[in-house]
């Protein structure tokens, strides 16, 4: 019982925050001490970050900012996610709350109820609303960034610092991220940059998380319990195992049988502390690793089901989910199965049967059935939103997933399973980082269903239980910005603010925020250095002449007299070159007035010290000046690429847009420049829409790594060709321009998929489509978003009337079929 004191604190507190109180009483759940503190801040007008563990219930405090925009009337909330998935979630869960009449949801596919009080969208389109002073943005209050933490990634990241940077200085910034080890830092900038934020890290986890490490059928603990995680002590029968037999077991149950019984509800015992007879080389046996049906039958009886396996490959996601029903597992009872086909049927029926087969249908109904499913994304996205609506009903008791899932969707389990400590990231095998290890461990655990979540990592020839361990014990990564200005970045910023002010927001970017703090460590050691140098350059003072000079006569001597002796099979020209020049260093020295000083020696070594701290000094002087203003001078080169190609001209000695920079400005993705410049030269005109498709499909297709150059195979014929060949060549001529200024270039057009992509959008079938483009359903679906978005601002943007029309109506030849409907 609390005290009297405790109650009266409690109650003042109450009292100073109402809106959280009355918040907190239609949550499910009692807020957690970090929810209420980030709550508290925003009652008090604060911007907040918010750093906590996956399913810890960092959104609560983003859907308090949405409460108080609710309690005073006109007044804007917008929710940003980094994936459409991820907004689509967000969006159903608020229409739940707020009614459908009151929330928004923009994915640049997707425009439902743009102008209501609440709206979800993914990140690029807030950016995009900003430097188009979008009418949509009077009257917006609290902004939440979810999975701020995609600041980092290289791709996209830059977008979540030009929102931060850009919202007007009114609106307050809810920023939630996983718990990374430089959150205060971040803080930090986030303070710098839009005043007041207060920083909240919790490495808290609401459900408990423990640790296994399935060797052949047994569950054992990856940590010793007497030991706990904080010390990160492994468990010594895991190091028993590897040390008596590296990938090899003496079969024991006693460990699983525990875990069994215990999450069974049965009462057990441990095994009795050194039990274990030590394991003899004679009776040693290779171990064998469970096949996944079994995983998923032990997992069923020690009751850790529902289960995500994760399995960092496609193939290998949808070949268990084969293996699981060849097995005849069936997870499901009669009234299950049911309410899993209703929900299927409800959700797919305005598919065209005869797409239905393509997309294998019938089995992924059959598997749902059984309770098992795969989540990946080449399932069409549709299927995947089943998956997961399922899965939160639990009604799917077992998911083999790619870590994509791990991406913030609302998807927990009682148990992960991971099979691999290492995946593949497109050019070789390497091990999962701990962030990584932490984000995907995160989905374990079901708030209000589960009193521990359970992380189980299947045992593998060559496993190290120290390396397991010590990536389950570090919970955190560092945020490293991403950031890099681009040549829409650049056009939107002048035209805002002027290219002086543009300069200098750039340099109030995380990025150079970063740079600026290592550059204090950095000129810290310089300023050390110099006060040795000085003592130095003291002590090898001499009064017989300059030391210095007669020290760099010695040092080119001993240098040279070096090379000499090593390079001996040099030019005889280049030898005798040498020779001479070390004759006359020798001759030099001997003739320098410090050569007769009595306490040369002494001064001599005294300029050893001297030189070498200076070489290195030097070196560190360098590092400073390539981080000082880094992010500026990029920009710098980008505005003289501009210039050059008149998208910004002189206007009273102001640097200005010209009538091709305005268009620039709407031109959005990794190719703006290439895009801006085709449009400029006419490089499109007369294409059809189908062969326009196929074109805009070339410019934001990335091919993979193991995908062959088809060279002209496979191209639409006609026109299409001409273009594509004048693109390219533009392409080549920018890339020579942007390595002309040190800017790094962009990737070459990608006509992997131009072909498939005109069938598509010329009606084709979408058996053949796939076929031909030998991907899966929810790839192409993907790469005709893009296409979309694309084709949606070459509509916008084009002066040729033509050719926004014909833009127009290749938009509508690739949103059809399972692309439509992919949309919410």
């Amino acid at each position: 019982m609390s005290s009297p004191s405790e109650r009266y604190a409690a109650a003042r507190e109450a009292a100073d925050n109402p809106e959280t109180v009355a918040f907190a009483a239609r949550q499910k759940f009692e807020l957690d001490p970090f929810q209420v503190a980030g709550c508290h801040a925003l009652e008090r007008g604060r911007s907040v970050l918010v750093a906590a563990p996956t399913g810890a219930g960092k959104t609560i405090v983003g859907e308090f900012a949405i409460h108080l925009a609710m309690q005073t009337p006109n007044q804007k909330a917008f929710y940003t996610t980094p994936m459409k998935a991820l907004s689509n979630q967000k969006f159903r869960e608020l229409v739940e709350v707020y009614g459908a009449e009151n929330v928004g949801l923009l994915t640049g596919d997707t425009n439902i109820n743009g102008n209501a009080r609440i709206v979800v969208m993914t990140t690029e389109v807030l950016r995009n609303m900003i430097y188009a002073d979008s009418a949509a943005l009077r009257d917006l209050r609290y902004v939440v960034m979810d999975e701020v933490h995609y600041l980092a990634d290289r791709f996209r990241g830059a977008v979540w610092e030009e929102v931060i940077i850009h919202l007007p200085q009114h609106v307050r910034l809810v920023s939630l991220s996983a718990t990374v080890s430089n959150a205060e830092e971040f803080g930090d900038w986030l303070d710098t940059v839009r005043g007041d934020t207060e920083v909240i890290v919790s490495e808290i986890r609401p459900v408990p998380l423990e640790q296994h490490v399935l060797v052949r059928d047994d569950l054992l603990p990856l940590f010793d319990d007497r030991a706990g995680i904080a010390t990160a002590q492994v468990n010594q029968e895991l190091m028993r195992i590897r040390s008596f037999t590296g990938s090899h077991y003496e079969n024991n149950r006693r460990a699983q049988s525990y875990v069994s019984d215990r999450h069974a509800g049965r009462q057990a015992k441990r095994p009795e502390r050194g039990g274990r007879r030590p394991v003899r080389s004679a009776n040693v046996r290779r171990i064998e690793r469970m096949d996944r049906p079994d995983v998923v039958r032990l997992l069923e009886r020690a009751n850790l089901l529902p289960a995500i396996f994760f399995i960092f490959s496609r193939v290998g996601c949808d070949a268990a989910v084969q293996q699981v029903r060849r097995s005849g597992i069936r997870l499901t009872t009669t009234e299950e199965r049911a309410e899993i086909r209703a929900l299927v049927e409800e959700r797919t029926r305005t598919l065209q049967e005869e797409d239905l087969g393509v997309l294998g249908y019938w089995d992924w109904l059959d598997n749902l059935e059984r309770g098992v499913a795969a989540h990946h994304a080449g399932l069409l996205p549709a299927f995947k939103e089943v998956v997961e609506e399922l899965f939160r009903r639990k009604l799917v008791k077992a998911v083999f997933a790619t870590e994509t899932l791990a991406l913030g969707i609302n998807m927990p389990a009682r148990t992960v399973v991971l099979e691999k400590m290492e995946k593949f990231n497109g050019e070789a095998r390497v091990a999962i980082t701990s962030g990584e290890y932490t984000q995907l461990t995160g989905r374990a655990g079901r708030r209000g269903i589960d009193v521990e979540g359970h992380a189980v990592v299947q045992w593998t020839e060559g496993m190290d239980p120290q390396a397991v361990a010590a990536l389950a014990s570090r919970r955190t990564y560092p945020l490293n910005s991403s950031f890099r200005p681009t040549y829409n970045m650049a056009v939107n910023l002048i035209d805002l603010f002027g290219k002086p002010r543009a300069r200098q927001v750039l340099e109030s970017s995380f990025a150079q925020f970063q740079a600026d703090r290592s550059v204090v460590g950095l000129a810290r050691q310089v300023r050390e250095a110099e006060g040795s140098l000085a003592g130095y350059e003291k002590s090898m003072a001499c009064e017989h002449g300059d030391f210095p000079e007669y020290a760099a006569i010695r040092r080119e001597l001993s240098d040279l007299e070096k090379k000499n002796r090593q390079d001996s099979q040099a030019p005889r020209a280049s030898r005798e070159k040498r020779m001479k020049r070390i004759q006359s260093l020798r001759t030099s020295m001997q003739r320098h007035p410090c050569h007769r000083c009595p306490d040369r020696e002494s001064h001599a070594r005294w300029a050893e010290r001297y030189w070498k701290l200076k070489r290195q000094t030097d070196r560190i002087r360098r590092q400073i000046e390539t981080r000082t203003g880094t992010v500026a001078r990029v920009f710098d080169r980008v505005v003289e690429v501009l210039e050059t190609l008149d998208y910004l001209g002189e206007e009273d000695g102001r640097t200005v847009l010209t009538e091709d920079g305005r268009t620039m400005r709407r031109i959005y993705g990794d190719r703006d420049l290439l895009v801006a410049e085709s449009l400029r030269q006419n490089l499109w005109k007369g294409l059809d829409a189908p062969s326009l498709a196929a074109m805009a499909c070339c410019l934001v297709y990335e091919p993979r790594r193991d995908e062959a150059n088809s060279g002209e195979r496979g191209l639409p014929r006609g026109s299409f060709r001409a273009a594509y060949e004048k693109t390219t060549t533009l392409w080549a001529e920018l890339d020579d321009l942007e390595k002309d200024h040190h800017l790094p270039g962009t990737e070459p057009l990608a006509a992997g998929l131009a072909g498939p992509m005109h069938a598509w959008a010329r009606g084709g079938m979408l058996d053949q489509v796939l076929v031909d483009a030998d991907m899966s359903a929810g790839d192409f679906v993907r790469w005709a978003k893009q296409t979309i978005d694309l084709l949606d601002q070459l509509s916008i943007v084009a002066e040729d009337g033509a050719l926004a029309r014909t833009a127009r109506l290749a938009l509508d030849g690739v949103r059809r079929g399972i692309v439509a409907y992919s949309s919410m």
